[in-house]
C-alpha cells in the first residue's frame, strides 16, 4: 500500500476506480447496460448526458475512468480494437503533409496502418531505431513532424526506449509523443509521468488478461492540445462521429480483468524472467532477447523506467527452418497471434503478427520466435520449452 494515505495503491486502484456499487440495489459489481438507446425527459432532457449508445454508454464511461486512473491522464476512450484507437487518435491529429515518426520495430499492424492507410491520404512516414537517439533526433522534421510513435518494450526484439529523452526532442518541435504500452500495461510503466502526451493499448492483451475480449484504448495526457485545439475534444467527437467504440459487455470484461492486472502482471514478469535466465547459453539458441537480462542494451534503462521487465521474451534460433520447428514443437507453449492471456502463447512474427512488413526494412529475422509468457507454472513452461528446444 502507498505510503501517501491520498494516493492509492496501483491495486486499489485497478479494483475501484469507476466502479462505485450500483445505487439502486447495492450490487458490489455495477450492473452491464445492454441498451443502445436512452429515454430522455422531454425532448432533449438527456439523464446524465445519455442518448444513443455509439455516444455513450454506462458501462463504457466505467472502463474509461478505469483507465485514465491507471495511466495518470486526463481522459481515456475505449475503442472496439487496438487498431481502431490508434486510427482514430492519428485522424484527430495529421493532415496531410504531416509527418509521423515511428520505431522500427513496432507491431505490423501500426505500420500498416499509417503505412497503407494514411500515407495514400498524404501522410508521410519515416522509421528510426529509437533506442538511438542521435537518430531519432536526425529523423525528426522540425516543419513537419506532428506525431513520434513510441513502442517499448518494442516488437518483437524488446528494444527499449528513453521515454523522457525521445519526449523531450520530440516537444521542440511541437510534436505530439505517443507511447504504445501494451507490452508492459500500466502496472510496470506509466509512459505520462515520464513525458507522453498519449498512451495506447491493445487492451486484448494484458489489460483484457484471458484471449476472451478484443478492444483498444486511447489516454490523453492534461491540457494535451493539437493546433490550439483540445485533443482529448477532438479523440471524443471521433469516437462518436466515426464510432468504433467498445461493446458493453467488451467493456466489462476488460474491466473484469484489470482487477487482477497487478497479480498477473507479477507473476508474468516472474516467470519470464525465470525462462530467459534459464535459456540464456542455450546450445540450440543464437540470442535471448529479454531486457530483464543484464547484458541486454536496454537493461539500466528498463529498470528505471519500469517497475520489472514484463511477460514477453523473444529467441533467435540458428535459421528459420529451426524456428518454425520450435514453433511447432510445444505444447503449453500453443501456436497462436496476440499475447498478454494468461496462457502461454509461442508465435512467429515473420509469417504471423509481421507479416505485413515482410519484404521491408522492417522485417522481422525468420529466425526468432516470440514468447507470451503465462501464468502457469514455470516449471512446467520450462520443461515445455526444452523439450520442443529438443526438437530442432
Amino acid at each position: 500500500m502507498s505510503t501517501d494515505s491520498s494516493t492509492p495503491d496501483f491495486s486499489t486502484t485497478a479494483i475501484h476506480a469507476g466502479q462505485d456499487f450500483d445505487p439502486t440495489t447495492g450490487a458490489v459489481i455495477p450492473p452491464v447496460y445492454f441498451t443502445t438507446t436512452f429515454v430522455q425527459d422531454g425532448i432533449g432532457g438527456f439523464r446524465n448526458g445519455y442518448e444513443y449508445a455509439r455516444g455513450g454508454n454506462p458501462t463504457r464511461d466505467a472502463l474509461q475512468t478505469l483507465l485514465a486512473a491507471l495511466e495518470g491522464g486526463d481522459r481515456a476512450f475505449s475503442f472496439a480494437s487496438g487498431l481502431a484507437g490508434e486510427d482514430t487518435l492519428l485522424r484527430a491529429i495529421l493532415s496531410p503533409s504531416d509527418h509521423v515518426l515511428m520505431g522500427n520495430d513496432v507491431y505490423g499492424g501500426s505500420h500498416r496502418l499509417v503505412n497503407r492507410a494514411l500515407v495514400p491520404w498524404g501522410v508521410s512516414l519515416s522509421t528510426v531505431d529509437m533506442s538511438d537517439l542521435d537518430a531519432v533526433k536526425s529523423h525528426i522534421r522540425p516543419d513537419a513532424t506532428k506525431v513520434v510513435w513510441i513502442e517499448t518494450p518494442s516488437n518483437p526484439l524488446m528494444k527499449i526506449t528513453d521515454i523522457a529523452a525521445v519526449a523531450e526532442l520530440a516537444h521542440a518541435v511541437g510534436a505530439i509523443v505517443v507511447v504504445d504500452n501494451t507490452f508492459a500495461s500500466p502496472y510496470l510503466q506509466q509512459p505520462l509521468s515520464l513525458g507522453a502526451d498519449v498512451v495506447v493499448h491493445s487492451t486484448t492483451k494484458y489489460l483484457g488478461g484471458h484471449s476472451d475480449v478484443l478492444g483498444g484504448a486511447v489516454i490523453v495526457g492534461k491540457g494535451v492540445q493539437v493546433r490550439g485545439e483540445s485533443l482529448a475534444d477532438k479523440v471524443a467527437f471521433l469516437q462518436f462521429g466515426v464510432g468504433a467504440v467498445s461493446g458493453p459487455m467488451d467493456a466489462w470484461l476488460t474491466i473484469r480483468g484489470i482487477k487482477t492486472l497487478a497479480v498477473r502482471m507479477d507473476r508474468h514478469s516472474s516467470n519470464a524472467q525465470t525462462i530467459a535466465d534459464k535459456l540464456v547459453g542455450h546450445p540450440k539458441l543464437n540470442h535471448v532477447y529479454y531486457p530483464g537480462l543484464p547484458d541486454h542494451p536496454g537493461h539500466e534503462l528498463a529498470a528505471r523506467q519500469m517497475k520489472s521487465f514484463g511477460g514477453m521474451i523473444s529467441l533467435q534460433l540458428a535459421d528459420g527452418a529451426a524456428a518454425r520447428k520450435l514453433a511447432e514443437s510445444t505444447k503449453l507453449f500453443q501456436l497462436a497471434e496476440s499475447l498478454g492471456g494468461v496462457e502461454s502463447l509461442m508465435c512467429y512474427p515473420a509469417e504471423m503478427t509481421h507479416a505485413s512488413v515482410k519484404g521491408t526494412a522492417l522485417e522481422v529475422p525468420e529466425n526468432v520466435v516470440r514468447l507470451s509468457v503465462g501464468i502457469e507454472g514455470v516449471d512446467d513452461l520450462l520443461g515445455d520449452l526444452l523439450a520442443g528446444l529438443e526438437q530442432v
